[in-house]
């Protein structure tokens, strides 16, 4: 059963019915998903404490949703693209079952080093498929995940493993990124020194870079998955158990880290992304992100591989070789959702539209903006020249703290209109408050964005 918005007047209907009658609108939801025990209540809140729990009771692994719920209709289907850093060599295509075995391989070396349910992981790596490896075998175990961008200090690093307590890092050795050949492993060692927490380190080889290995303490990726099986029994777990925390960027201050349970995050990540890109079975999704932040989290690993799509990986940046690199993969891999920042658009539009002009472009459904307000200017340039003026762009509102995209269009259905993240998903009840408190009624308002 799908419950993929396919008309406007099918929005307003979902809408009421999530506004008027949430616990059934997202129970019926839920009923798509494996559990392996279905909830005794779907919805506690009290945003006085504030306490909020959804699915209560219920027992599932996030991971049998990914593979076992999907694994005989998409086995064979192509789960990640991943496009290097350097165009010239080799991309991997990595299908559902593939991904499935090393996500188990990988759970196995996890519970070998000694990592069970609610143990810390940091994962500190560059874009590659070991990323999501890591993080899905983590979920698989019941680990808690931490994934802290490849650029962050080793101060940066060492703050958040000792504010989570990590027990484990997984890292690479070395960073492709443009012409830099970044160090990786170096900065994890400056960071343990700061620490008493970590007890092992998984070393990726992805540069060949010369590093120090401790002996005892860090460990070969390719060394301890080479000899397990790649059967591995998942870990039950409760709808309220942590899946991952997530560092906010620091913006407002010092980074805060925020948690996502479970079973309400699968939830809405799978039905966000499908409604929101209007993703098909045999389209393909590319979102340019880090999966150090939200954004990779949600719409590049969970959502997509949730829903059984197919997800773009990409190690590099958007200007190397050249300012139509982001284009040049489009259409080598006939990409039809595209989503990507304001800065990144910002930055390819001040190099001119001649980087795009060889590229046809013409598999793109739909684009789509994240991160922060997209002006009108760039929003005009992308929908003209990468979209070609046929592609709804969605401009999404969201946040670290949110997990899922709360106000945006739903591509092809509800409105567009230039630098305005439009309507509500269901479920999401947007108000504007004054600095009181108070509710402001009617347009042309201003106050405090608030989600009642």
């Amino acid at each position: 059963m799908s419950f993929k918005i396919s008309s406007l007047s099918e929005y307003f209907v979902e809408y009421q019915k999530s506004i008027d009658q949430p616990e059934k609108f997202w129970s019926d939801i839920a009923e798509t998903f494996k559990w392996k025990k279905p909830w005794d209540k779907v919805l506690s809140w009290n945003f006085n404490d504030p306490d909020l729990k959804w699915f209560l009771n219920a027992k599932l692994n996030i991971t049998e949703n990914i593979f076992e719920r999907n694994i005989e209709k998409f086995g064979s289907k192509t789960a990640i693209i991943w496009e290097p850093n350097d165009p010239n060599e080799k991309p991997l295509q990595i299908t559902y079952n593939e991904l499935f075995q090393k996500t188990c391989q990988f759970s196995n070396v996890l519970q070998d080093q000694g990592i069970s349910k609610g143990d810390r992981v940091i994962i500190y790596m560059p874009m590659i498929p070991e990323a999501a490896i890591a993080m899905l075998a983590c979920a698989r175990v019941g680990a808690v995940h931490s994934v802290v961008f490849a650029g962050f200090s080793s101060s940066a690093l060492a703050d958040r493993i000792n504010d989570c307590q990590a027990k484990m890092v997984i890292t690479s050795d070395g960073n492709f990124r443009g012409k830099k050949n970044i160090e990786v492993k170096a900065v994890v060692d400056r960071a343990i020194e700061k620490t008493k927490t970590i007890e092992k380190v998984i070393v990726c080889k992805r540069t060949k870079a010369k590093v120090n290995m401790k002996s005892g303490r860090d460990f070969w990726w390719h060394e301890v998955v080479k000899n397990q099986t790649s059967d591995h029994k998942a870990t039950i777990l409760d709808s309220e158990d942590l899946l991952f925390i997530l560092y906010t960027s620091g913006s407002t201050g010092k980074p805060k880290g925020v948690v996502h349970t479970i079973g309400g995050y699968m939830i809405y990540s799978q039905y966000s992304f499908q409604n929101v890109f209007q993703y098909e079975n045999d389209d393909i999704y590319w979102c340019t992100a880090d999966i150090g932040w939200i954004t990779g989290h949600s719409y590049i690993i969970y959502g997509p591989l949730l829903s059984g799509a197919t997800t773009l990986m990409f190690e590099g940046v958007p200007t190397y070789p050249n300012p139509g690199r982001f284009w040049d993969i489009i259409d080598k891999y006939k990409v039809n959702q595209f989503y990507t920042a304001p800065t990144a658009i910002r930055a390819l539009q001040a190099h001119g539209i001649e980087h795009i002009q060889p590229y046809k472009l013409d598999s793109l459904k739909v684009i789509g903006s994240v991160g922060e307000p997209i002006n009108e200017e760039a929003w005009h340039w992308y929908h003209d020249n990468v979209g070609k003026g046929k592609c709804p762009l969605v401009d999404t509102w969201w946040q670290t703290e949110t997990g899922g995209i709360m106000i945006s269009p739903l591509a092809g259905i509800t409105p567009n209109k230039p630098a305005h993240a439009s309507l509500p998903l269901p479920g999401i009840q947007p108000i504007i408050l004054d600095t009181n408190g108070n509710e402001l009624i009617g347009n042309n308002v201003e106050g405090n964005l608030c989600i009642k």
